[in-house]
C-alpha cells in the first residue's frame, strides 16, 4: 500500500498543474458536452503513458532526442490555433450560453482531446520518463507504483470533467462564458510560449 500510495501521489502531483488538457476539460465539463468521451480519453492515455513508462519506454527518448522537438512544434502551432479558436468563442454571443455553448462534433472533440494530450511533450517528459525513472526505483513493485498513478489520473479527470457540473449556476451569465474562453486562451499562449522557449533554451 505504501508503493501504490506513493504512486498516487507523485501522479497527482504531476497531472493537477493547470494546463491545456486540464483547460479544455474544465470548459467541456462546465458545458456537459461529450464529458464520459474526454474524461475516457485522458485517463486511458494516462494510464498507456504510464504503463510506458514505467515499462521503460523513456530511453526511447533519451537515446531519439529530436521525437520531443517534433512534438514540441506540433504543439506550439497547434496550441497557438487552440488560442485563437477560444478567443473567437469568447467573442461570438451565440455562442456564449451554456446550453449551446459548445457545438462541436464528438470526432472534433476526439480529435481535440486527443492532440492536447499528445502534441504535449510535457506529457512525455513528466508521465513517462519523469514518472518511469521513479516507478522503476521500486524494482519488481513498480507496477504497484503505476497503479497508484493510474488511480489518481483517474480520479483527477473524473473530478475535473463530471465535477465541473457543480459550477453550473455560476456559468449561467455569457459574461462568464467570456472570462472562461479567455482564460483558456491564455494558459493555451501560455503554454505554447513556454515550449518554444523550451526549444530555444536548448
Amino acid at each position: 500500500m505504501a508503493v501504490v500510495l506513493a504512486g498516487f501521489l507523485t501522479g497527482f502531483s504531476l497531472i493537477v498543474a493547470i494546463g491545456a488538457q486540464n483547460a479544455y476539460v474544465l470548459r467541456m465539463g462546465l458545458a456537459r458536452a461529450h464529458v464520459v468521451w474526454i474524461v475516457g480519453i485522458c485517463a486511458l492515455s494516462d494510464i498507456a503513458l504510464i504503463a510506458l513508462g514505467v515499462g521503460g519506454l523513456g530511453r526511447l527518448f533519451l537515446t531519439w532526442p529530436h521525437l520531443l522537438s517534433v512534438f514540441q512544434w506540433l504543439g506550439v502551432a497547434y496550441l497557438g490555433y487552440f488560442a485563437l479558436s477560444s478567443l473567437r468563442k469568447a467573442f461570438r454571443t451565440e455562442s456564449l450560453s451554456p446550453a449551446d455553448a459548445v457545438v462541436e462534433r464528438r470526432a472534433s472533440v476526439v480529435l481535440t482531446t486527443l492532440s492536447l494530450t499528445f502534441l504535449n511533450p510535457h506529457v512525455y517528459l513528466d508521465t513517462v520518463l519523469l514518472l518511469g525513472s521513479i516507478g522503476n526505483q521500486y524494482g519488481q513493485q513498480r507496477w504497484w507504483f503505476a497503479g497508484g498513478a493510474c488511480v489518481a489520473s483517474l480520479l483527477w479527470f473524473s473530478m475535473l470533467g463530471f465535477g465541473a457540473r457543480l459550477a453550473s449556476g455560476i456559468m449561467a451569465r455569457p459574461r462568464t462564458w467570456r472570462i472562461l474562453d479567455c482564460s483558456i486562451a491564455a494558459v493555451m499562449v501560455a503554454v505554447a510560449i513556454k515550449l518554444a522557449t523550451l526549444h530555444l533554451a536548448h
